[in-house]
């Protein structure tokens, strides 16, 4: 499957590729000016998520520097129907703030983990982001007419004095036909008074006036957890969420902040009897009683909230036995789970460790059905990645809409693409050096040792600072979106 690029936003202090004269144009929604084309990046630049929404025309990145930015996809129209697959600015906001615990004496970082978008049910979307601590929820709605002719308030805003409007003076009824010639027409039993006439009150009127895009926080959902939130999953009744941190996972109804239920605790009385943590959770896409959690000793657990309150009993536990020929001290490493995603039936589920990706029926917990090697010539380099903690890294992966590829990432600004169905692979690249607007992207292949051919490059020569943690994939379309550091790149199926 072969890709032609389409964008690429740069969400730091530089251009945005092609676009840089749209960056130019809306400088003051992005934060930052259109910059010389540096590739150094601050910190706070660096996309953390990146998330569809459930129609694919919204897609949004959350940064280390607590901000969300939302795409919109460009309309379709007669004259440049090729355009239908870009994606514009559509809004962005400060979601979280840096905090400081008091009590711990620790600073709570502003980075965005993740972003999870609910059902349109109206003209508004809305979305919910965390950091380490806190979850809230975004209302993102569009606003093109003004209110004007406010009675306590005059043009520039200013409150006026209520005397003025709503006192009741004694004046001569002539007075009062005139006020009404001025545009307040007084009922009869004021009219025919000779003592009282009304102040000037009107309606207020609604004025067209440009598209302004709001969001708004509706819900903030705090101090339910002592440990760093790692992922979030709203359920399929749309009415509850579930959020994880290493110990324990919560249970939250959307209308009620100040309350949740503890569904899982996996913390020992003693501390020092840890031998794992939660890395990843996610409810299942249709069945709302059911959600996964997997841990960093690579098991999968699947509970069902029917069998009891706390879930700490799990219904089924998904494991593959270890290879005794292959045990090293990176074992226990390497095996822990990054990343675990639901397929859109509900049938499968597919986990990303450090080396692989597997794909599990729900039905078969010996073993995975599918496994695929995403990087394995780094198994000989895995001192050198344990020495620059490389080796945590925390991959994510996508299905994509039909459930027959998934994609994940790599170093070296390559991500995977595996072929359920013919059991083809591809290695694509994520660079601003080899990407043109529309250009298809060729195929990478890394060299293990031995003769380099042309278009190969050297497992030696891998740039382990350039890494893709974080994908999406359109839901219906062949869409997908890679971040790579700072910059946000979306490609598109090539078009005939």
């Amino acid at each position: 499957m072969f890709y032609c690029w389409i964008h690429l936003f740069h969400l730091g202090r530089v251009n945005i590729g092609s676009c840089s004269s749209f960056l130019r144009k809306n400088a003051a929604l992005l934060g930052h000016a259109a910059g010389s084309g540096r590739t150094s990046s601050c910190n706070t630049d660096i996309i953390s998520t990146v998330e569809f929404n459930n129609t694919g025309e919204l897609l949004a990145t959350g940064d280390k520097g607590g901000r969300v930015v939302i795409f919109q996809r460009e309309q379709e129209s007669k004259n440049q129907s090729h355009r239908r697959g870009e994606y514009n600015v559509y809004s962005t906001f400060q979601s979280h703030e840096p905090e400081f615990d008091y009590l711990k004496s620790l600073e709570i970082e502003e980075k965005i983990n993740k972003i999870r978008w609910l059902p349109q049910q109206n003209a508004a979307y809305f979305l919910l982001s965390t950091n380490d601590k806190t979850v809230k929820l975004w209302k993102i709605s569009e606003r093109d007419k003004r209110p004007e002719g406010y009675n306590l308030k005059d043009e520039d805003g200013r409150i006026k004095d209520p005397s003025t409007i709503t006192a009741l003076r004694a004046v001569d009824s002539s007075v009062a036909v005139s006020s009404g010639d001025q545009g307040l027409n007084p009922p009869p039993f004021v009219r025919n008074s000779p003592h009282v006439c009304m102040g000037f009150l009107q309606v207020p009127v609604l004025r067209p006036m440009d598209l302004m895009v709001e969001a708004s926080p509706r819900r903030v959902f705090a101090n339910a957890h002592t440990y760093h939130i790692n992922s979030i999953s709203v359920n399929s009744d749309y009415e509850t969420y579930m959020s994880a941190d290493d110990l324990r996972i919560n249970l939250w109804h959307l209308e009620i902040t100040n309350r949740s239920f503890n569904i899982v605790d996996i913390k020992p009385a003693n501390m020092e009897e840890l031998t794992e943590v939660i890395t990843a959770a996610e409810f299942h896409p249709h069945q709302c009683n059911m959600f996964v959690y997997s841990s960093s000793k690579g098991t999968i657990r699947l509970c069902d909230m029917r069998a009891s309150a706390l879930c700490d009993k799990h219904s089924k536990l998904f494991e593959e036995p270890e290879d005794p020929s292959n045990r090293s001290f990176f074992s226990e490493i390497i095996s822990s789970i990054s990343d675990v995603k639901f397929s859109h039936s509900g049938r499968f589920m597919m986990t990303r460790d450090y080396l692989t990706v597997k794909v599990w029926d729900l039905n078969m917990e010996n073993r995975p059905l599918e496994t695929y090697q995403v990087h394995e010539y780094l198994r000989s380099k895995l001192c050198s990645l344990y020495e620059n903690d490389c080796i945590f890294d925390k991959f994510e992966c996508v299905w994509n809409g039909s459930d027959s590829v998934i994609m994940t990432g790599s170093y070296n600004n390559f991500f995977r693409m595996f072929d359920r169905n013919t059991k083809r692979d591809v290695t694509l690249e994520a660079s601003r050096e080899n990407s043109k607007p529309r250009a298809i992207l060729k195929p990478r292949k890394v060299c293990m040792g031995g003769k380099r051919k042309k278009d190969e490059i050297s497992v030696d020569s891998l740039d382990f600072s350039k890494k893709i943690l974080h994908t999406a994939w359109h839901p219906s379309e062949n869409i997908i979106a890679v971040a790579a550091t700072n910059n946000l790149y979306i490609f598109q199926d090539k078009v005939n």
